[in-house]
């Protein structure tokens, strides 16, 4: 019986993230062993649980009839996991993370290198990249996210704050007529990053004004190489404050249109609630949030 629980537990967890493989990050297990997992449940019950193609599994009506008593176990297993660990001072478990590429997360790294350090037992795998990933069919228990969160029925806490300076570099900033309103943005290089708008929002004394940019001439995909093409004098972009403190010090970047800010961002903590690490996702964020605040802040 106790086989019949666990291959119901990949039954669920195949069901949410819609292939063996995804399960299998979810798990923590190979491919083949989730595989095994639900041949073995099909075969003791006689039944077929998914319709499989080479692209896509969905559930049978046998499938779709076991899913909400099967995401009950699951759910009542965790439930009791959850309980046990409640009051336990040395969490056991390992945490696949995933956080923005860029430096300006480094207050974010050092917080959590700081958790792994402070509970020995807990393993710790971080994926860095500015690309937004899938959590639940890339197996990963959290991601920091930044800028404005996407309806999900992910779980999101706002744990810090970020902001952002519009700049350029002084040959790009030379080479042109001076900048002395929003309006004159339109007509400037603008350095454009995959999977942020081109949208600028400038905000002063109550005013808020809505930029969108005729001149995209270079396209990156992360924001350290949107931050080197600025550097290079290619066009202007809204970099992290915390990315570029000591270009603008030394002169290397200029600020422009200093009487005008950009909006306050925030940073978020995301996870599925569900998972065999949700009691200990849960201890993660509420360490980063008093991290975070001890530092006062992005």
């Amino acid at each position: 019986m106790i086989e019949d629980y666990r291959s119901l537990a990949v039954f669920v967890a195949i069901a949410n993230t819609g292939s063996l493989s995804a399960a299998g990050r979810r798990l923590r297990l190979s491919t083949s062993v989730v595989s095994h997992h639900l041949s073995r449940l099909e075969e003791r019950q006689g039944v077929t649980l998914f319709f499989r193609s080479t692209r896509s599994m969905s559930l049978t009506p046998e499938g779709r009839s076991a899913l909400d008593p099967a995401r009950r176990m699951v759910a009542a297993g965790e439930e009791a996991l959850d309980a046990i660990n409640a009051g336990n001072e040395e969490p056991v478990g390992a945490l696949h993370i995933t956080m923005p590429a860029f430096g300006e997360q480094r207050g974010l790294h050092q917080a959590l290198w700081a958790f792994a350090k402070r509970y020995p037992m807990v393993a710790v795998s971080l994926h860095s990249s500015d690309t937004p990933t899938d959590l639940v069919k890339d197996g990963f228990d959290l991601a920091i996210r930044l800028g404005t969160l996407r309806s999900s029925s992910l779980k999101s806490r706002r744990i810090a704050d970020f902001k952002r300076l519009l700049v350029a570099a002084p040959d790009y900033l030379a080479s042109r007529a001076p900048i002395v309103s929003p309006q004159d943005l339109v007509e400037c290089d603008v350095i454009a990053v995959t999977q942020i708008p081109s949208v600028m929002t400038l905000e002063r004394a109550g005013q808020v004004v809505s930029i969108e940019p005729a001149n995209i001439r270079v396209e990156v995909n992360t924001v350290n190489a949107a931050k080197s093409a600025v550097l290079a004098g290619m066009g202007i972009w809204h970099v992290p404050q915390g990315e570029i403190e000591s270009e603008v010090a030394d002169g290397r970047l200029i600020q422009v249109l200093p009487d005008w800010s950009l909006p306050i961002l925030g940073i978020y903590a995301v996870w599925p609630d569900s998972g065999p690490q949700k009691a200990l996702t849960r201890r993660l964020i509420d360490f980063l949030v008093q991290e975070r605040a001890g530092q006062g802040g992005v």
